[in-house]
């Protein structure tokens, strides 16, 4: 009579241990690990209709766990919070000439534009993996720029009335990507971004940069 409870217990007791060798196997590679830092090199295109719109930047990102690894199937995985610099931004356009839309004559390009980026707010969540060298990640992140003349570039509106675009803009972004542990405090780390520039009408014009899709690949330090 006593077997019957010991057999369900020894049962119960497998399962768990089970349950606990496969959720130490399926937690993400930096699950351990509670801040990075690092720097990156980034490279894009414009889309849609800035496909001569091309961009480079250099920066370096920091980035710290915000929940512990949490359990939720196949989205298993933890919240992690990065802020990214680039101090070295630059975006290569058509040098400038004037498009005439029927009366209407547009300024369109400007050449090379330098300035400075910045991205302070980056929310990642991190996949678990099964292995423990690849985690891949989406995120979501906002950021601003500023470049030394006016991006991307002065309209002008009919008669010749100029129309400023602005110093300032806004990179709302998105994308996908992955921690490659080449070491185990060490990671490379490769993401696809569509990033939009706008100046939100700071200026008397707002054509903006609609989409871009950049690469950003990196080298990153864990602790």
């Amino acid at each position: 009579m006593n077997r019957t409870p010991l057999s369900r217990f020894a049962a119960v007791a497998l399962l768990v241990a089970a349950s606990v060798a496969l959720s130490a196997q399926a937690r993400p590679a930096g699950a351990s690990r509670n801040w990075h830092y690092g720097a990156f090199v980034n490279a894009g295109n414009g889309l849609i209709d800035r496909t001569d719109f091309h961009f480079l930047s250099l920066g370096f990102e920091g980035g710290k766990n915000l929940t512990p690894y949490i359990h939720a199937g196949p989205f298993s995985g933890h919240f992690e919070y990065a802020v990214n610099i680039m101090p070295f931004w630059q975006a290569y356009t058509p040098a400038q000439h004037t498009v005439y839309i029927g009366p209407t004559a547009y300024g369109y390009g400007g050449g090379t534009y330098t300035g400075f980026s910045i991205t302070p707010t980056i929310f990642r969540w991190d996949f678990a993996s099964s292995g423990r060298k690849f985690q891949p990640w989406f995120q979501a992140a906002g950021g601003s720029l500023y470049t030394t003349h006016k991006f991307p570039g002065t309209v002008l509106v009919t008669k010749g009335t100029p129309g400023g675009t602005s110093v300032f803009n806004f990179t709302p972004q998105g994308g996908v990507g992955f921690h490659y542990f080449a070491r185990p405090n060490r990671s490379l780390d490769v993401g696809l971004n569509a990033v939009h520039i706008s100046s939100a009408s700071l200026g008397d014009k707002n054509p903006g940069v609609n989409a871009s899709l950049q690469l950003q690949v990196g080298y990153s330090w864990w602790k």
